[in-house]
């Protein structure tokens, strides 16, 4: 059964498949230091390196791809793509590991928010090291032009005047979609109902058809229908305006003081491995992060590079229980 649920891309020095690997890989090789596994002092790695991710069509596929693409070089040893289902699969895999380094997470804040809806077996602080904070993708809340509203604090006052009458749409309730429609619901004290959909195409085609009056999306699923006038854009879930919307304001400054929201990708590792391992991923996934190929690959799917410390990971982490966990009791959002 696992081997009909997981499929495995192999990635070798040299064998690029992605324009992006042939340029941090071509030229003389530098020489790179190598971490002690441990205290036994095996030099790490000796052996392939996998990177555990979610099935493919999705963020956190194309990052893992991308990084063990450009990983084989200084790592010097294959690095494979291993997809799983999301959820608890892909994370307890990671957990149950040994903590020798030969396994990496490449997952999306589904790692921490789960736990807070449903039973899990793991424990996303005690179980994992963060390596960084990859990056994040900010949502955009779009609404359909028939809605009266140009601006967010007219949103706002509509949905105060006609409480329960403004739907949005949303896919599951641990989604990003969902997660920031009750998070604006509980910032703005408004009361709307979610319209549940399977996927992010239906959602998107329910809000053009008008069956669903807005929705929070990803600006690549939007970005068209904003360009061409059939959904209007109102504002961005980032903290700051960004890049991947340029010249829609954020939430936070159009009337709801605060907002944050999104999906957020990080890098781990089994916890109890070594620091020295955990320093060498870190140096060496951060370097690539931050070369502006990878930016560039990154930001053309949405993903704006962060490339923070371990310890600002878990910062983020905490954080980010800390805050949405008040979101999510608020809703009574919880699976069984």
């Amino acid at each position: 059964m696992a081997g009909k649920l997981s499929s495995i891309w192999m990635v070798r020095t040299g064998a690029s498949a992605f324009a992006v690997g042939m340029v941090l890989t071509q030229g003389t090789p530098p020489v790179y230091a190598q971490a002690v596994s441990s205290s036994s002092g095996i030099p790490y790695p000796v052996k392939p390196v996998r990177m555990v991710t979610t099935l493919p069509g999705g963020g956190n596929d194309f990052a893992a791809r991308l990084l063990a693409q450009a990983l084989a070089a200084p790592l010097g040893q294959p690095v494979f793509v291993e997809n799983r289902p999301s959820g608890v699969v892909v994370v307890d895999t990671v957990a149950k590991a040994p903590p020798d380094g030969y396994t990496i997470l490449v997952y999306s804040d589904g790692l921490w928010l789960l736990p807070l809806m449903q039973k899990v077996p793991y424990d996303p602080v005690r179980d994992f090291a963060p390596i960084t904070h990859l990056g994040g993708t900010p949502q955009v809340l779009a609404v359909h032009p028939s809605l009266p509203v140009k601006s967010v604090r007219e949103l706002v006052a509509l949905a105060k005047a006609r409480p329960g009458e403004l739907n949005f749409g949303a896919s599951d309730p641990s989604s990003a979609s969902n997660l920031s429609g009750e998070l604006f619901k509980f910032m703005a004290g408004v009361n709307m109902v979610a319209i549940r959909y399977k996927a992010a195409g239906p959602l998107v085609l329910g809000v053009l058809s008008g069956e669903v009056q807005l929705i929070f999306s990803t600006a690549p699923s939007v970005a068209a229908h904003l360009k061409s006038g059939r959904l209007r854009g109102l504002a961005v879930t980032s903290a700051q305006p960004s890049v991947v919307v340029p010249g829609l304001p954020t939430l936070s400054a159009s009337g709801v003081p605060g907002f944050e929201a999104g999906t957020s990708y990080g890098i781990f590792v089994p916890s109890k491995t070594a620091p020295a391992i955990v320093s060498q991923l870190h140096r060496e996934i951060v370097r690539l992060l931050n070369s502006p190929e990878i930016r560039e690959r990154l930001l053309s799917v949405g993903i704006e590079v962060v490339a923070s410390s371990p310890e600002q990971m878990a910062n983020l982490v905490a954080s980010e229980m800390s805050r949405m966990g008040k979101v999510i009791r608020n809703a009574g959002i919880r699976f069984e």
